[in-house]
This record gives structure tokens, C-alpha cells and sequence, in this order.
């Protein structure tokens, strides 16, 4: 059964709020008010293993005691090419943002990005595959004076080196960026030809980093191929608790090689979803402060030590809500993480 992101049934999380006003803290007064700093990560185990300081098999100690003020910290890690930390909880634009343009379509969508960068998020991931994704990120940017504090990341889906640059082009104009921090080659499509480009465009300062995707896993001895030639900043895959094949051979090769992860299909489609619908979370999920089944879904991806961001989707504001509960306090460690995919497992 396919899911619905509008009419899932999932636990809304406490929102960072101003502690004078008690309105939800926007990224500025968050930065002003020290939240969000990797400084104050040495106070939390967590945090500190986010950042790839902790224990290399999880996200930090699930037992761990958790602090009041701590649980309005993003959780950050580190990309390994340059060590600039980035949210762990981004967010994806696939079929959410696939929309007319009408203010019945965007105003939800508008709350929602509100919503994602008030909370702390910066990642937000596109393609031009997905029109007009990209430009309706770009229009709803643009409207909440966002534009500059995003972290975007697009790909390049075409062959050709002309239709690549055509392409790309088109999305920094859509995108509203003179240039953006990263471009991937999608599912690998005239990969040599376009990481050529990227390569060049990389140099003259229009993208940070370069990476590609991959959606399939058949194609892995071809992404293994590719991280192994020393160009890459980053590899999206897709990973779950419900699709791992990814952890036992992307992501500790990309670890190995000092590449960042970004993780798709966090739910499995909704899957996951469906799979635990009606279910009460077990009772140890709140050891590492997990409020919800999109909490539990996304801490499990987040705690693993090759990720560096997963990327959500979702055109509902209480989703983003609580999709954003799963960046801030404790991750569950290498223990907990078992204890979780037996748990899915056995369902």
C-alpha cells in the first residue's frame, strides 16, 4: 500500500522554543543563544559521536543522561572532505514539492520549509528530475528570505556534456543560486562525462562539493567503482531499517574513504509506516529520545557512523515537526541500533 505522507498517524515532538517568548526559536536566535554549536557538543556523548569524535560503531550512549538544554542542540556531523558539520535531519523535495502553482499547493509547503529552517535544518535535496521541485524551492526560499541559509543540494540527470551543462544551469537559475553546495550525478547517467563538468565548476567555486546517486542495488559494483577513484565528497543511497543492503557495503566503503553520506527513502516509501501502525514504541525507544515512529526510523539512520545526513520528505507542517525531533538529543548506540532492526524484524 502506498503511503500517504498527509494522513500517516505519528506522535507531533515538543518544538524548540524562545525562552522569553515562547515561540519557536528561528536558526538565528537559535545561534545567538548557543544552540546548535559544535563548542557545546563536548557537553553531550551524543553529540560528540554525531560529529564523528564518539564511538565509531554508533551515535553515542543511549543511556546516557540528557539535558534540558541539550535537547534543543542539532545534532551535527561533520563532512569528512572539509570537516564542516552540517544537520543531521536535512530534507527531500521528491514528490513533496512536485507541485501546481497555486497558493493551495505552496502555502503548506511555505510552513513546512518555515517550520525545517526555525527547527534548525539547513540540507534540503532536489533534482531536476523532480519538476518543478527546484523551482518551487527556490520561489518558497526566496518568499521566507531563506535563500542564502540553505544548504542545497541538486543533481545533474542527463547525457551529454552540453545537456549536463544546459541542465545545471537551469537549476541554479530555478534554485535562485549563483551556486549552490552540492551537485550529484543522479543514478549514475553519463556519469564520467558529467563529473567532468562538476570537477570544473567545482573548481571555479560554483559548487562546494561533488558527489553522485544511486537508487538501485544492482548497480553497486558501479557506485564502488566510482568511490573508489578519489573525486567524490559525497554518495546518496538509499537506507532504512527496512533497505540495509547499503550499510553492509556503501557506507562502510564510503567511511573508509572519507565520502559523506546522504541517505533517501528513510521510511522505505512508508513501509515502515505501515508496518508499525497501530503499534505502540517500545518502551526503550525514549532511552535515546525518541518521541515517535519517524523519530525512532530516522535516529536509526542518524546514528550510523558513514551517515552524514538523512533527507526526509514530507508536505505536512506537524510532520516536519516531529521529523526534526529525530536531530536533537540522544542517538542510539551499536547496541540499541541491533535491538531495533530485531524489533522491525520481528514485525
Amino acid at each position: 500500500m502506498k503511503h500517504d505522507p498527509m494522513k500517516d498517524d505519528r506522535t507531533v515532538s515538543h518544538p524548540r522554543v524562545h525562552p522569553l517568548t515562547g515561540r519557536p526559536l528561528t536558526r538565528r536566535e537559535a545561534l545567538r543563544l548557543g544552540v546548535g554549536t559544535l563548542a557545546t557538543a563536548a557537553l553531550a556523548p551524543g553529540l560528540l559521536a554525531a560529529c564523528g569524535t564518539g564511538d565509531a560503531n554508533g551515535g553515542g550512549a543511549a543511556g546516557a543522561p540528557s539535558s534540558p538544554d541539550l535537547a534543543l542542540q542539532p545534532i551535527l556531523k561533520r563532512i569528512p572532505s572539509s570537516g564542516e558539520a552540517i544537520p543531521v535531519i536535512g530534507m527531500g523535495t521528491w514528490q513533496t514539492f512536485m507541485v501546481d502553482d497555486t497558493e493551495e499547493e505552496l502555502a503548506p509547503l511555505r510552513e513546512v520549509l518555515r517550520i525545517f529552517h526555525d527547527r534548525g535544518g539547513r540540507v534540503v535535496d532536489s533534482s531536476p528530475m523532480y519538476d518543478p521541485a527546484e523551482e518551487v524551492l527556490g520561489r518558497l526560499a526566496t518568499d521566507l528570505g531563506l535563500v542564502d541559509d540553505l544548504w542545497v543540494a541538486t543533481k545533474v540527470w542527463t547525457e551529454g556534456r552540453e545537456e549536463g551543462i544546459a541542465q545545471m544551469e537551469t537549476s541554479l537559475a530555478e534554485l535562485r543560486r549563483p551556486n549552490i553546495e552540492l551537485m550529484q550525478v543522479h543514478n549514475l547517467v553519463d556519469v564520467e562525462v558529467q563529473l567532468d563538468t562538476l570537477e570544473a565548476w567545482k573548481a571555479e567555486g560554483r559548487f562546494r562539493y561533488i558527489g553522485v546517486t544511486n537508487t538501485s542495488a544492482q548497480r553497486y559494483p558501479a557506485v564502488e567503482a566510482i568511490l573508489d577513484d578519489g573525486r567524490l565528497d559525497f554518495v546518496q543511497v538509499n537506507y532504512s531499517l527496512a533497505e540495509r543492503a547499503s550499510g553492509e557495503r556503501i557506507l562502510p566503503m564510503a567511511r573508509a574513504r572519507d565520502i559523506g553520506v546522504i541517505t533517501a527513502r528513510p521510511f522505505a516509501g512508508g513501509n515502515l509506516f505501515q508496518a508499525t501502525r497501530g503499534r505502540e514504541l517500545p518502551e526503550w525507544a525514549s532511552e535515546f529520545d525518541c518521541a515517535s515512529w519517524a523519530q525512532f526510523f530516522l535516529k536509526y539512520i542518524a546514528s550510523h557512523p558513514a551517515v552524514t545526513c538523512a533527507i526526509p520528505a514530507t508536505s505536512n507542517p506537524d510532520h516536519m515537526r516531529d521529523n526534526m525531533g529525530a536531530g536533537v538529543g540522544r542517538l542510539p548506540d551499536a547496541e540499541m541500533r541491533q535491538r531495533m532492526e530485531a524489533f522491525i524484524d520481528a514485525l
